[in-house]
């Protein structure tokens, strides 16, 4: 008996298209990534993106060992002259005709419960710890909610202080529960996957890495099982070791991509997996006009011979001081389903979509 078998009617379809399309994009984020190491930023801790202001006034030639303030620094790169300055040492303000270029430097220090991530979270990652929904329609099952709650956080950091594009060394912690319910006037839950982890993270310059582990499991809600009583609950479960690595060419472009390998694995999933994709979004505030984003992921699990699925998204985001974002637009998916309990199932996934991420 196939035990992940949805309906009696349903059919099991490979996927072939959305394997294809996640290997390409998996072969063109090694290359850009290969090729954007050699570009990395080999200087000291330099604020970005970019660590360039201008005013037309006035200039600011910080001493090596200078600290600026996060305000200090955003006053700067918005070229308003601040109004006192005996506090900072190691200044020196001059009289400028032409724009000059301002560099600013900062010393590492130690952070508890520090903003901003140093490894943001992927942003067509459907399995990303994050606030969320999709509201989506499948041919086979019909109007189905998709959600997240969830979050990641950093708990201690070595590095610098800005918000918006920090560097150095983070401790983060994640969960995240991933419920699917029907879009009807029940709203019957049909599964719910839970995900909880740690990662190790690591940013300079435009390169990020990460060295992570974390537990999934799937589970078959009590709705579902009361409504199709034949349908057993399988024990999807997993300890995973995840290493990865992402690259921004362009200040707003990044290029990601991971591998994870699960030490222990049970209810039908083998130990590898492979995560990749390209990810269009403003890094600076965007203030309430907002701006577009679009996010590719592949993503090829071992237990579906290396298919997987692959997810598009595309939309409008606000970004604010913080570096929270918020977005809003257009969700696709095609492959194998995300909910682990259905986890050798087809789906096309075609709706709309709401992402918050702290």
């Amino acid at each position: 008996m196939n035990y992940c078998t949805i309906s009696p009617s349903r059919k099991t379809i490979p996927g072939s298209c959305s394997a294809w399309v996640a290997s390409a994009l998996f072969v063109l984020s090694l290359s850009l990534s290969a090729v954007g190491a050699t570009w990395a930023d080999d200087s000291p801790i330099r604020a970005m993106p970019p660590s360039v202001a201008s005013s037309s006034d006035w200039t600011v030639e910080p001493a090596p060992e200078t600290l600026l303030t996060t305000p200090l620094r955003r006053m700067i790169d918005e070229g308003v002259q601040p109004a006192r300055f005996e506090a900072v040492t190691g200044l020196e303000f001059t009289e400028s005709v032409a724009p000059p270029v301002v560099e600013i430097f900062e010393p590492y220090s130690w952070q508890v419960v520090p903003d901003g991530l140093l490894y943001p979270n992927y942003l067509a990652g459907v399995r990303e710890p994050r606030m969320g929904i999709q509201l989506f329609h499948e041919k086979e099952l019909g109007s189905l909610w998709d959600g997240s709650i969830g979050l990641r956080q950093g708990l201690i950091r070595y590095g610098t202080t800005d918000p918006l594009w920090p560097e150095g060394w983070q401790l983060d912690v994640e969960a995240a529960a991933f419920p699917r319910l029907t879009a009807d006037e029940y709203g019957d839950m049909i599964s719910c996957d839970y995900r909880y982890g740690t990662a190790l993270t690591h940013r300079r310059g435009r390169l990020e890495t990460k060295l992570a582990f974390y537990h999934l499991s799937s589970h078959l809600a009590d709705e579902y099982r009361y409504v199709i009583p034949w349908r057993p609950r399988i024990n999807y479960s997993r300890f995973a070791l995840v290493l990865g690595g992402a690259f921004y060419p362009w200040e707003s472009v990044r290029v990601y991509g991971e591998a994870g390998y699960g030490v222990y694995t049970d209810g039908g999933n083998e130990p590898w997996e492979f995560q990749f994709g390209v990810d269009y979004s403003s890094v600076n505030p965007t203030g309430f006009r907002g701006a577009p984003f679009l996010a590719v992921n592949g993503y090829l699990r071992e237990e579906v011979d290396f298919g997987g699925n692959f997810v598009l998204q595309a939309g409008w985001q606000w970004r604010g001081a913080t570096g929270r974002l918020a977005r809003f637009g257009l969700h696709y998916l095609n492959g194998k389903s995300v909910q682990y309990q259905f986890f050798d199932e087809y789906e096309e996934q075609i709706g709309l979509g709401f992402w918050y991420d702290f």
